[in-house]
Formats: C-alpha cells, sequence, structure tokens
C-alpha cells in the first residue's frame, strides 16, 4: 500500500514537472515568435491562437500586424479578428471601437453588415443592470437603429428590435424602481412625476399594470396628505387614475386595493 502510494506521489510529480515543461516550452516559443520579423509567421499563429480561443496572444500579435498588412489582402481578416478579440476578452467598449474602425476601412466589405451590428450589440453589452446610468443603453438603443436603417434588409432586423425592447423593458424598470422608491420614501408627487413619464414614454411595456396601479397609490398618499386647500382636486385625480385602471386592468390583482382606495377618495369628495 505504501509502495503504492509512493508510485502515485512520483508518477503525480512527473506529470506535473511534465505539464510545467511544456508550459514554459510554449511561453519560450511565444516570447521568440513576438521578437521575430517573420509576419507571415506572426499571422499564422496569431490566426492560430485566435481559433483556439487564446484571445490575448491573438491580439497582441494582431497589434503588430495592424500595421503591417495594412492595404494588402491580409489586412480586413486581421482587423476583423482583431475586434472579435477585444469583443471575447468583453472589452466591448475597445470591440466596438475597432468594429467601427473596420466599416470605415472595408465599407464595401462583405463583413461590412455584420461588423456594423457588432458595434451596435457591444453597447449592447455594455448596457448595465437598471439600477445604474443608462447612458450605454440609450446610445444601444440608437445604434441599433441606424443599424436597421442603414441595413433595412437585413436578417438582423428581428433581433435589432428585440434588443431594443429588451433595453427598452430596462429603461421602464429602472422607471419603475425610481418611482417606487420615491413612493417608499413618502414624495408622492414625485413618485406620480415618474410613474406618468414611464406610462407616456414606454406605453407598451409589461410593467404598464404596475405603473399605472402605483400612480392609484400615489395620488391617494398624496391627497391624504396635503393642505385642505388641495385635498379635493388631488383626491379628484386619484379617482379617475383608479377609473382608468379599472377599465384597463379589470382582472388585476390589485382591484380590491385600487377599490378600497377610490372608496376612501370618494368619501373625501363627498
Amino acid at each position: 500500500m505504501y509502495l503504492c502510494a509512493m508510485f502515485k506521489k512520483i508518477g503525480i510529480g512527473f506529470l506535473t514537472i511534465g505539464l510545467l515543461g511544456l508550459i514554459l516550452v510554449s511561453c519560450s516559443d511565444y516570447q521568440k515568435l513576438l521578437s521575430s520579423t517573420d509576419y507571415d509567421l506572426k499571422y499564422t499563429k496569431a490566426i492560430e491562437y485566435f481559433n483556439k480561443k487564446d484571445y490575448t496572444r491573438a491580439s497582441t500579435l494582431f497589434t503588430e500586424l495592424l500595421t503591417i498588412f495594412r492595404g494588402t489582402e491580409k489586412a480586413e481578416e486581421v482587423n476583423y479578428k482583431y475586434a472579435y478579440c477585444y469583443y471575447h476578452q468583453q472589452d466591448f467598449t475597445m470591440a466596438g471601437y475597432y468594429f467601427k474602425n473596420f466599416v470605415t476601412s472595408f465599407p464595401n466589405s462583405p463583413l461590412a453588415e455584420e461588423c456594423s451590428f457588432m458595434i451596435a450589440y457591444c453597447f449592447y453589452e455594455d448596457s448595465p443592470i437598471s439600477s445604474l446610468d443608462q447612458a450605454s443603453t440609450y446610445k444601444a438603443m440608437d445604434e441599433l437603429q441606424m443599424f436597421m436603417n442603414q441595413h433595412p434588409g437585413s436578417t438582423r432586423t428581428a433581433e435589432c428590435n428585440k434588443l431594443i425592447d429588451e433595453l427598452r423593458e430596462k429603461l421602464v424598470k429602472k422607471s419603475f424602481d425610481s418611482a417606487s422608491l420615491y413612493y417608499k420614501l413618502g414624495d408622492f408627487k414625485a413618485a406620480i412625476t415618474a410613474l406618468n413619464n414611464a406610462v407616456k414614454e414606454f406605453p407598451d411595456t409589461h410593467y404598464r399594470e404596475e405603473l399605472m396601479f402605483l400612480i392609484v397609490k400615489s395620488s391617494y398618499e398624496l391627497a391624504a396628505k396635503s393642505v385642505y386647500e388641495k385635498m379635493k382636486e388631488r383626491f379628484q385625480s386619484t379617482a379617475e387614475a383608479y377609473v382608468g385602471f379599472k377599465e384597463e386592468y379589470p382582472e388585476s390583482k390589485h382591484l380590491k386595493e385600487a377599490e378600497r382606495i377610490y372608496t376612501n377618495a370618494s368619501k373625501y369628495l363627498k
């Protein structure tokens, strides 16, 4: 038993040493390649690294080859794969920049449409969660729309529309979350403004029912906490918000609570 365990340890040790040796040889070969002036070899190895998904090494080689192969028949592929190296490393800002550079440099390329789409898609990938600043989200929507305008017959049109809808829902969620926070903090006037803006800007959102119900609640709370002179007008707004909500969502899970709010508002109005 002891001898078996010892031989196993020895075997693992040799395997580890062997793997370490291969890594060191690989690193040594790569360092030699970096200092080489055989640019055709560098091109071949860069493609190999790219196909093996070693995007770090591939991009390092492509960086040099961009200049070396400028104006040659290899330039298009080098620029194309260089952009994708950044994309696969999730550096969407740099990827978008180089996809745009590709479209500018090779506008007649069969790959130009794909790269135009990828410019927009990089902004989509860069769009953060709804609680953060949404500048990239708006930019992604603009770029996707621009792509569809420039390529009206593209097979990617349906995907662009799907992505725009997804981004729009993110903006609605941000509006809804902001309005909900105003409501929780007791700033009902700000909540009503934010909610109404969200309903107007995104009329088809699946958050619409929640938005409209929260308008009813916020309107009631604002009215109930108002000075006497403003109560009547604000309770009237609550009643109108309820009527609109009930007409649009007669089967809503929130209807009972909305009816209770309306009943209380009606008592004040009487």
